[in-house]
């Protein structure tokens, strides 16, 4: 129970690896804000996570600074924020279009730094804090046909990194994880599960999210970490 009644600001808590990170983080003895774009998805949410009374559903819209803003005011303690909204995508460069690269953009990075920056600014006040934020192996090892997905996701290494900068000599840390291929139902639904045991998990991942949220992990700063599995 490291992390018992540390309050964690989780996004991304509805999706394939959002609910395995919740219920890591849940055994763990958190308390959970997870924030859903809508009420039909935070039902879902609830019906696959237990410990109801450490969680709580909030409707917000983390690319509306205003909806973000609300959302970390509302919470008593930002004691570690999980970052795990993003998207992926892929279009060959001389035909991705400008309204795309900027959607890709808007998902990874926005978010990112509206997160970020409302947690940090409460952090800072409390004197405590814990960021972690979800980057890709694409960001350091971009492909073909994945130039937005992976100068965005790159961009989010850049912000946290220059948060574990801003924050030198305080309790509080930033930090990055860099999945490769996640095992989710998604994924397998779109690349086949002939591969899949060599992928990484959602509880993986959350294992390696639980620690460096933990005081364990208390002298890692501005890490980017590879989570690759098997890949």
């Amino acid at each position: 129970m490291q992390m018992k009644d540390r309050q964690v600001l989780l996004t991304g808590g509805s999706g394939g690896l959002g609910i395995g990170v919740a219920k890591v983080l849940l055994a763990q003895g958190a308390k959970l804000t997870l924030p859903v774009r809508s009420s039909k998805s935070g039902e879902s949410l609830k019906q696959n996570l237990s410990a109801a009374e450490r969680i709580e559903v909030v409707i917000s819209d983390l690319n509306n600074e205003s909806s973000v803003t609300q959302l970390v005011d509302n919470m008593e303690r930002v004691d570690a924020l999980v970052h795990l909204v993003g998207g992926f995508s892929m279009g060959a460069t001389h035909e991705y279009s400008f309204d795309d690269w900027e959607k890709d953009f808007a998902l990874n990075v926005d978010t990112t730094f509206l997160l970020c920056k409302y947690s940090l600014a409460k952090m800072l006040k409390q004197g405590y804090g814990r960021i972690v934020t979800i980057s890709s192996r694409g960001a350091l090892q971009p492909g073909a046909k994945i130039a937005a997905y992976s100068a965005s996701k790159a961009g989010v290494i850049a912000l946290t990194q220059a948060i574990a900068e801003e924050t030198k000599g305080t309790n509080i840390t930033a930090n990055i994880v860099l999945p490769s291929v996640i095992d989710t139902p998604k994924n397998r639904e779109a690349m086949g599960a002939e591969n899949a045991a060599q992928w990484v998990t959602p509880e993986s991942l959350g294992g390696v999210i639980a620690f460096l949220v933990s005081e364990a992990a208390k002298d890692i700063r501005g890490a980017a970490i590879p989570v690759y599995g098997n890949t």
